[in-house]
């Protein structure tokens, strides 16, 4: 169901994707540059919450489960199928509220590399919208595992003295927590025959299995919230 008649998930996917390349590509040298970069990144995540309240708006409260549906066939049982519910919808305002006040907030206090900074900042919105908005189960790992490479760069290049340590770090626990996960998806995909993520909800898979699988993606996601004892990349990668 797609109240809107046109895809604004795909639209609030593509359009920080499409900031982060005008920010590289922008003409122009030095503080120049760095000045459009921070306007372009503050334009742009501006209009996607302008997008995200349009969202907001439009929600059918009572209404199906999933809306704002989009579904593309891509290869094979990977597709760009996109849509939300109400809780991805919260998640959604959520990132789209904070990241104009996180290009503020580093309006004046990032000096260097500023376009790629902004670049990599945009790249992560898009990331998590990503994660929020796919109904494909490939989709969002991609999505998922995609948001690694700007925190990685952010923290490694415009962190504090221990950046690159905290960096690896940062990088090697939730890359390698991410492993059982991705084993956990093959095995659903595989049982159910199918990536979509509805259909994957409603599918009878056996009680054993589901206890295997649970703990699959618990072990990943408690890397990336943190939880003890598996957070001990948090102080450093937060720190820097």
């Amino acid at each position: 169901m797609n109240q809107l008649g046109f895809p604004i998930l795909s639209l609030m996917v593509a359009l920080p994707f499409l900031g982060a390349l005008a920010c590289l590509l922008w003409p122009g040298q030095g503080e120049r540059k760095a000045a459009s970069a921070r306007m372009v990144a503050l334009i742009t995540t501006l209009v996607t919450f302008a997008l995200g309240i349009g969202l907001w708006l439009t929600y059918e409260i009572g209404g199906p489960q999933w809306q704002f549906q989009e579904d593309h066939d891509i290869f094979g049982r990977f597709s760009w199928a996109l849509g939300i519910d109400g809780i991805a919808l919260m998640l959604i305002m959520l990132s789209v509220f904070l990241m104009p006040i996180c290009i503020l907030a580093s309006w004046r206090s990032i000096k260097t590399r500023v376009p790629e900074y902004m670049a990599a900042f945009l790249l992560m919105e898009a990331l998590m919208i990503g994660v929020f908005v796919a109904q494909d189960l490939f989709l969002f790992y991609i999505f998922f595992e995609a948001g690694l490479i700007p925190m990685y760069l952010i923290i490694g290049i415009w962190g504090g003295a221990e950046r690159i340590y905290a960096s690896y770090k940062f990088f090697l626990y939730t890359l390698l927590g991410s492993v059982l996960m991705l084993i956990a998806m093959l095995w659903m995909v595989n049982e159910a025959g199918t990536s979509d993520i509805p259909r994957l909800m409603a599918y009878d898979f056996p009680v054993n299995a589901q206890i295997w699988l649970w703990l699959a993606f618990f072990a990943s996601f408690a890397v990336k919230m943190p939880m003890w004892p598996v957070h001990t990349w948090l102080p450093d990668a937060h720190v820097q």
